[in-house]
């Protein structure tokens, strides 16, 4: 008969895989970060302009700044992330951006809602698709699509949450006090999950990328084809300037088509009705970045997946473009395919350049596609307000006036195809 074994002989039981609440812990900080630093500019320009009666153009010009400015501290990511880590750069980021919320509310002057558009364009960032990107990376290599799609749907819940919340507590305590509960709440969140979670890595957690058993063979999905292009090399790389290209081209015409959508819609359906659509675009976003992060196989060509996402947005577009006022059937059918892909250009990008470069060069791939986007994207909304005004100066409404605006779309998107096909290197 065989005696059990002493509880002090027992093998310990493996310790879960930490990776997991690192991506949870990163699915909170994307909310934050979009939900604050993406969605909310919107608001605070409504609220800046009712508090101060400065001209919107003033107002619109800092929000611009606010983007403009976040795009260069993203390009600078990796280099501040070598400086203070990861941890110590998000917490930092997250007090910037308390600090700005603040300044937003307060500024008297000018001159110092330019201040606050800084410290809140420089903040927000640090949780943003480059910042995620970093947190996510250490601790996945094949199942990074998966995890970072599940991160990254905290960035399209972040506007679900903070878009009604700014109205709720703006009505109910005031611009400067909503900021401080938000700014406040903000730091003790992001703070904890920095110190707490993000800053272990799996060499301190005695764990591999994937939850891979120790001294199981290390199995990357990085192409045999990558070299290392340190310096002026990366933009010498073709593939690094197709894949730069196509997500600026992508995300510049999807940020112009979402930013006067609702506009449109509601004409057509009415105040409630385009608010759910917009929400029903949303909830796509989510279910379409997810789908891809659990179909894609591992060694698929996730230029060709980028390029199939492109085109359903496409699809959707002119689905939009041939739909009138009355055909509600139709525009939610255009809302829906163009919403599918909303999510996956910003997640797919980061994903190719996982397989096209080296590891070493992945993250400042992933930081310059990404400032890049960004500074061409917040240009956006003010160059497709110009294509929704008729010639006699009447605003655009579905199915009249719209030409320019969805065929603006469609060809920006078309660009954006021809330079992921266009990168393309040999399979092997």
């Amino acid at each position: 008969m065989e005696l059990p074994m002493s509880p002090a002989l027992q093998t310990p039981a493996p310790r879960a895989f930490y990776g997991t609440t690192v991506v949870r812990a990163a699915f909170v900080l994307a909310i934050f970060g979009w939900g604050i630093g993406f969605y909310s500019p919107a608001i605070f320009l409504h609220a800046v302009v009712a508090r101060t009666g400065w001209a919107l153009p003033l107002v619109s010009s800092a929000v611009t700044f606010h983007f403009l400015f976040g795009a260069g501290v993203v390009a600078c990511l990796p280099r501040i992330h070598a400086r203070l880590g990861v941890a110590g750069t998000t917490a930092a980021g997250a007090a910037a951006l308390a600090l700005g919320l603040l300044g937003w509310a307060l500024a008297a002057q000018p001159w110092q809602l330019f201040a606050a558009a800084l410290l809140t364009g420089g903040g927000w960032v640090t949780m943003g698709a480059a910042g995620i990107n970093a947190i996510i990376s250490p601790w996945f290599v094949r199942g990074r699509p998966m995890a970072l799609a599940k991160a990254y749907n905290g960035a399209s819940l972040g506007g679900v949450i903070f878009s009604p919340l700014w109205g709720a507590l703006i009505a109910a305590i005031g611009f400067t006090a909503a900021t401080l509960l938000v700014g406040a709440a903000m730091l003790a969140i992001v703070g904890g999950l920095s110190f707490y979670v993000v800053r272990r890595t799996p060499e301190r957690m005695g764990q591999r990328p994937d939850g891979d058993a120790p001294g199981a063979p290390a199995r990357g999905v990085t192409s045999a084809h990558a070299k290392p292009l340190p310096g002026r090399l990366l933009w010498r790389d073709r593939g690094f300037r197709t894949l730069a290209a196509a997500m600026a081209l992508s995300l510049f015409a999807q940020a112009g088509l979402i930013t006067h959508l609702y506009s449109l819609l509601v004409s057509a359906m009415g105040t409630q009705g385009a608010g759910l659509a917009m929400a029903l675009a949303t909830a796509c976003a989510i279910g379409g970045r997810t789908l891809v992060a659990r179909c894609m196989p591992v060694d698929a060509d996730r230029r060709l997946v980028a390029v199939v996402s492109y085109a359903v947005q496409i699809a959707g577009s002119l689905t939009l473009a041939s739909a009138t006022e009355h055909q509600t059937a139709l525009i939610l059918l255009g809302v829906v395919l163009f919403g599918v892909g909303i999510g996956n250009a910003t997640s797919l990008p980061p994903l190719v350049a996982q397989v096209e470069f080296v590891k070493e060069d992945v993250a400042r791939v992933v930081a310059l596609i990404v400032a890049m986007s960004q500074g061409l994207w917040a240009l956006s909304p003010a160059a497709f307000a110009l294509l929704l005004v008729n010639g006699d100066g009447s605003p655009a409404h579905l199915g009249t006036g719209t030409g320019l605006y969805f065929g603006a779309t469609v060809l920006l998107q078309l660009a954006a195809i021809a330079c992921m096909l266009g990168g393309r290197k040999p399979s092997g």
